[in-house]
């Protein structure tokens, strides 16, 4: 099912006439614990032609992960600079739990980054959401440190979008001038507001961003599908 899902989301971006210069994947990309997961993984994005930016979600196994996207076009917790715009990604996972945290040496790692870039702006993504969403099940699972990171991310003065997964919905707020923003799933939908679990009957999605040499950015959902 989530292999049929995603083929169908990287169809429909290739049948359309916008084209990115990078993919951003915010973890949980399999299900099942296996390395073969992560090559099917591979096949589906490794045909782009672009860099695919990865980071480690709750349902990931970090070191088959990171040994199946740690080379060309896949960059696992990467860092890289495009024209003024700086791109982080953030390990945010706590071995066997589903909720999040970042640890020192990961803040420290962003930051040192931060500094040693001459970007103006900062996108950073990673799997946790760093803010409560007004969902009692999801809020138990989120980001134990979130104030923190919001704090830190803020202290450069550069950080102006940080992107997550892990909450299958669409989300957007700002905090601190720092817009954060979550993609629905590319397979499955979790209700927004729920107080338990529950699916919504929302398709499959992704997000078209743009970013501005000002600071600014644009950002597009697109259902692959009628969205509820």
């Amino acid at each position: 099912m989530t292999f049929a899902s995603l083929s169908s989301v990287l169809e429909h971006y290739r049948s359309g006439d916008w084209q990115a210069d990078v993919a951003v994947v915010t973890g949980d990309l399999i299900q099942d614990d296996s390395a073969e997961a992560y090559q099917h993984f591979r096949q589906l994005l490794g045909g782009l032609g672009m860099p695919v930016y990865c980071v480690p979600g709750n349902h990931d196994i970090r070191d088959l992960m990171h040994d199946a996207l740690s080379e060309p076009p896949f960059v696992y917790c990467g860092t890289q600079q495009f024209d003024d715009w700086l791109l982080v990604g953030i390990d945010s996972c706590v071995n066997e739990q589903a909720g999040g945290a970042i640890v020192d040496a990961e803040f420290d790692r962003v930051d040192a980054a931060i500094a040693a870039s001459d970007a103006s702006h900062v996108m950073l993504h990673l799997h946790h959401p760093p803010v409560a969403l007004g969902s009692r099940w999801l809020d138990s699972v989120g980001m134990d440190n979130g104030a923190e990171a919001l704090r830190r991310f803020a202290a450069s003065g550069k950080v102006r979008l940080t992107i997550f997964g892990h909450v299958h919905q669409d989300f957007n707020t700002e905090v601190a001038g720092i817009s954060i923003i979550a993609t629905p799933s590319t397979c499955s939908q979790f209700a927004a507001g729920s107080a338990e679990f529950a699916i919504d009957a929302n398709p499959p999605a992704y997000r078209r961003i743009e970013l501005h040499p000002d600071g600014s950015h644009h950002n597009e959902l697109i259902w692959v599908g009628n969205p509820a």
